[in-house]
Formats: structure tokens, sequence, C-alpha cells
């Protein structure tokens, strides 16, 4: 069970260690794998706020390159270097914001696994997808490319995260059987693409507007393994999200 947190551009760095040593407080002993993912000019600071704790460090992106001019970009070597495990790609704010393609992102998901590092692929479908009866023709082409090239050893250390656009950001949420619905259907997909020993291996989170009072129903589900939680993860919600998901560990 993962729980994980998206910080997006939220939190100067004074407040980020703040922050974190307040959840190390409130969070210690937790038997379940707790992910804080602050901006990039917070990570070097909380790799050592965060250092001998139960809590990890996530970055939200990065580039594939190891170095080079890519003005305004991060690589996954300065990221390992410092502490990071987990990083976020695909997220659909990177998507359609930046446009970033699913060719991009694999090669993202190959760059980060090589580092040593763990990637939070990111999947999911718009409004308008969901509504003319596309979820899961998207959610299968982002996954089937996202993972494109990938051993079997290499697809048991990804996490996929299934965030519907339409529910982020926007307090719309995904009923805990439409989400389940997806869960399994991405749980169905990794065992034909592979087995069904891989399929359940592989973490599956669920993020869209989560709040305590929605959490419980959806980690409820079978095939949900915890969430990626955006503005819900920059308070004290955090804190009850990642007790509600300990009663399933």
């Amino acid at each position: 069970m993962i729980v994980a947190g998206n910080w997006k551009m939220n939190k100067t760095n004074q407040q980020a260690k703040l922050f974190a040593n307040t959840l190390i407080q409130r969070l210690a002993g937790m038997k379940l794998r707790i992910v804080l993912c602050p901006p990039f000019v917070c990570l070097s600071d909380l790799a050592e706020v965060l250092r001998e704790t139960n809590l990890c460090l996530g970055a939200q992106n990065c580039h594939y390159e190891k170095a080079g001019a890519f003005t305004g970009e991060i690589s996954p070597v300065m990221l390992k270097e410092i502490g990071v495990e987990y990083v976020i790609v695909g997220h659909s704010e990177r998507r359609h914001i930046f446009g970033e393609t699913d060719e991009f992102i694999n090669k993202k998901v190959k760059a980060i696994l090589d580092n040593g590092m763990t990637p939070i692929l990111c999947v999911g479908e718009t409004k308008e997808e969901r509504e003319k009866g596309l979820t899961f023709c998207v959610v299968e082409s982002q996954l089937r490319q996202g993972l494109f090239g990938l051993t079997r050893d290499q697809i048991e250390r990804i996490v996929i995260a299934y965030e519907p656009v339409w529910a982020i950001g926007t307090g719309i949420v995904a009923k805990p059987w439409q989400a389940q619905e997806v869960h399994g259907f991405i749980r169905k997909l990794l065992k034909a693409l592979y087995d069904e020993n891989l399929s359940k291996k592989v973490p599956i989170l669920y993020g869209g507007s989560i709040k305590p009072d929605n959490f419980f129903g959806l980690m409820a589900q079978p095939d949900i393994d915890g969430g990626l939680v955006g503005g819900a993860s920059l308070d004290e919600q955090f804190v009850e999200l990642a007790k509600i998901l300990s009663w399933f560990v």
C-alpha cells in the first residue's frame, strides 16, 4: 500500500521542511509506503529531513537524458544522487499543459529505472474521452506505449497511477466502482501482456480529488493499492489519508 503526495507547485523550501517534520512525527511507525513529492527546489533539503525515517522522497518529473543542453530540466542522475526514490511521470498536467507524448514518457520511465528509482506512471482519460466510451482504449494505449520495451523485471519495479483527468483538481472523484472498473482493467491488461503473478505485484494507485471522506471507499476496492494525492497532500488531510490506508495494510 502506497500513499504519495504530489505537492505540485506549492510550498517554499522552509514551508516544505516544516511540514515534512510534522508528517514525520504524525506518521511514525506506519507500515505503509509514504512518498512526498515536493517541488525541485525542496528536494535536496527534504532528502536530509527524511533521512532515516519511514517517509520516502519523490520527484514530480525528470528528463530522460543524463545531462545536456536542456534548459530548465532535471536529469535522473541528479535526482538519484540526492536520494530521490520515486519519480512521477506522465501526469495529465505534463501531458496536456506541456505536450508530453507517450514516446517521451516511455523514455523517462526507462531512464528512471536505469538510475535505480521507481517511476509512478500516470494514465487516465479526459471527460470527453469518457463520455465517448474511450476510457479503456485511452488507458490501454497509454500503458502499452508507456511500458514499451521494458523487461519483466523492470515492470516489477514500477508503480501505475490511474488518474482520470476529469477528476483532477475538479472536486469530482470517481465513484469507487468506476475506479475499480479501470483498475481491474489495468490488472487484466498486465496479466495479458506478462502474466498473472506479475499483475499482482504491480501497485496501482488512484488519484483525482482524493479526500478523507472518500478515500476509504476507494481503498476498499480489490485492485486499488493506494493513492496519488494532490491538494489533500498539502495539509493535515494527508495524515488522515495515511491513517485510513493503514487500515488496509
